[in-house]
C-alpha cells in the first residue's frame, strides 16, 4: 500500500518540462545508459544519466520534450554528475520516458 501524501507534500517536487539538447551514449555506467542535456528555461542547462536505451535510440530522444525533477540534490554517477531526474514508466522493454501530450514553454510545472 501506498502512503498518502499531502498538497504540500506533492508541492514540494518540481516537475517541469524541458526539450532535450544531447543525447551521449554512457560508456562508463556498469548499465546501458545515456548522458542527457536538456533545456529547463528559466532553471537552465541540466544535465542527468538515464537507463532508456532499451526504448530510445539518442536521435528520437534530442528534440523531444521530457518531464524532469530539478529540486532532488545533485547525484553522483561514476564520472558524471546528475542533476535532474528523467521521469518515465518501467515497462519490460525498458524505460518510457515521460513527455508532454503538446509543446508548452520548458521550465513549465506540472500542475
Amino acid at each position: 500500500m501506498t502512503q498518502e501524501i499531502s498538497w504540500a507534500d506533492f508541492e514540494k517536487v518540481l516537475m517541469v518540462a524541458g526539450t532535450v539538447l544531447r543525447v551521449e551514449v554512457f560508456a562508463e555506467a556498469r548499465k546501458p545508459a545515456y548522458k542527457i542535456w536538456v533545456d529547463f528555461g528559466p532553471y537552465g542547462e541540466r544535465k542527468s544519466s538515464a537507463q532508456v536505451v532499451g526504448v530510445y535510440s539518442p536521435d528520437e530522444l534530442v528534440g523531444r520534450q521530457i518531464v524532469g525533477v530539478i529540486n532532488f540534490p545533485e547525484k553522483q554517477i561514476g564520472p558524471f554528475r546528475s542533476q535532474f531526474l528523467l521521469t518515465g514508466f518501467h515497462t519490460d522493454e525498458g524505460v518510457v520516458v515521460t513527455t508532454t501530450e503538446r509543446h508548452v514553454p520548458n521550465g513549465t510545472r506540472l500542475a
